[in-house]
């Protein structure tokens, strides 16, 4: 049964109360529309799961909306506001076009700067992630460039990068090519140490991160993984459900050997992308003598996590955060953003950690 416009603009009402920490109104606009009744809403942002098309909203709101984001406590501390520059640009290839958003640090004096390029999730935007992430914040703190890519609709009914695909899986073609390019785009018109330009994403974001690290070692030097999957694990939608649900497809060898470091963040109780991918994302990284097994720790008030230092059979070295009891969300995001889930520790800190540690020929 086709969805009516009424309906459909009832749910984005509902998913934008949600993100807003105000559940019971949205359970309410639920509700009222489940009965067929007005509710009066304007059009805000899309809902869909992860590759989902809204079509099938209505059987499936229920599930999407219970997982939608885990519980988060409201902010009391000022977030760290945005100095700098932040913009909205467009980059077109033969592959397409894609807006995206760069922010540079108020610091910038035309010296050499590093790039981080953060890749969102689906349903989110450069905006969304930006506050989420708060990668604007340690910009500015740490003096470095960031770009945000933008998926748009039309590429994907809910905004995913097209990480499943064969098309958009390869270099220097499709996604990968706008992405590259986007990146190119940015180290000629500003002053970017080409040898710290990183790249890092959420969810689809994270795997098509992954994507990127694979395809592009000579153009990214170190990648962050949140929440992703492993390159080569799907090649359509169904084997992507799949292997978000921890399914037994492997990726070809090949992409576990990446020289590009690696950075990965994987909640234990994630419900959307199954924790295996993980592991899978980092098949053939061996722990580091140094670190053999687990290292269990915690941040002051953040989850349990355990950390495990890796290196691949070349040296590359690699980090395995796997945090206990978190969800499908961005450790130690913002409540200002969606899919965060605020307690940590703080993933996007130890990302900026781990990339500015890691230069090209280091």
């Amino acid at each position: 049964m086709k969805l009516n416009e009424g309906f459909l603009d009832s749910m984005k009402e509902a998913f934008a109360l949600f993100r807003k920490n105000d559940p019971a109104a949205a359970a309410e606009i639920v509700k009222r529309a489940m009965h067929g009744e007005q509710t009066n809403v304007a059009r805000t942002h899309n809902d869909a799961d992860i590759g989902i098309d809204i079509d099938k909203a209505r059987t499936r709101f229920t599930d999407v909306f219970r997982a939608r984001r885990p519980s988060q406590p409201a902010r009391t501390d000022a977030d760290v506001q945005d100095r700098g520059h932040f913009s909205t640009r467009h980059y077109a290839n033969g592959a397409g076009q894609r807006s995206y958003k760069l922010y540079v640090p108020s610091s910038y004096r035309d010296e050499p700067l590093p790039l981080v390029v953060m890749l969102h999730g689906c349903t989110q935007d450069a905006d969304d992630f930006a506050a989420g992430t708060q990668m604007n914040a340690l910009a500015e703190t740490h003096g470095f460039m960031v770009a945000y890519p933008i998926q748009p609709q039309g590429a994907n009914p809910s905004r995913c990068w097209n990480w499943f695909k064969p098309s958009d899986q390869q270099r220097d073609q499709g996604e990968p090519s706008l992405i590259a390019g986007i990146t190119r785009e940015i180290m000629t018109q500003h002053n970017v140490d080409p040898k710290r330009v990183y790249v890092a994403g959420l969810s689809a974001g994270g795997a098509m991160a992954a994507v990127m690290a694979q395809r592009y070692p000579d153009l990214y030097a170190a990648a962050g993984v949140h929440s992703g999957l492993p390159v080569g694990c799907a090649h359509d939608l169904p084997s992507a459900l799949a292997a978000m649900r921890g399914g037994k497809a492997k990726p070809k060898a090949a992409t576990s050997t990446s020289r590009c470091p690696l950075i990965v963040f994987h909640g234990d109780a994630d419900a959307t992308v199954h924790p295996v991918n993980a592991t899978e994302l980092l098949r053939g990284f061996t722990p580091s003598e140094a670190e053999a097994g687990h290292r269990s720790s915690t941040d002051t008030g953040a989850r349990k996590h355990a950390v495990q230092r890796m290196k691949s059979p070349e040296g590359t070295p690699a980090e395995l955060w796997t945090i206990h009891g978190a969800p499908h969300a961005w450790s130690g995001g913002s409540s200002n953003g969606s899919y965060t889930d605020p307690t940590g520790p703080n993933a996007s800190a130890e990302m900026v950690r781990f990339f500015l540690a890691h230069p090209r020929g280091h």
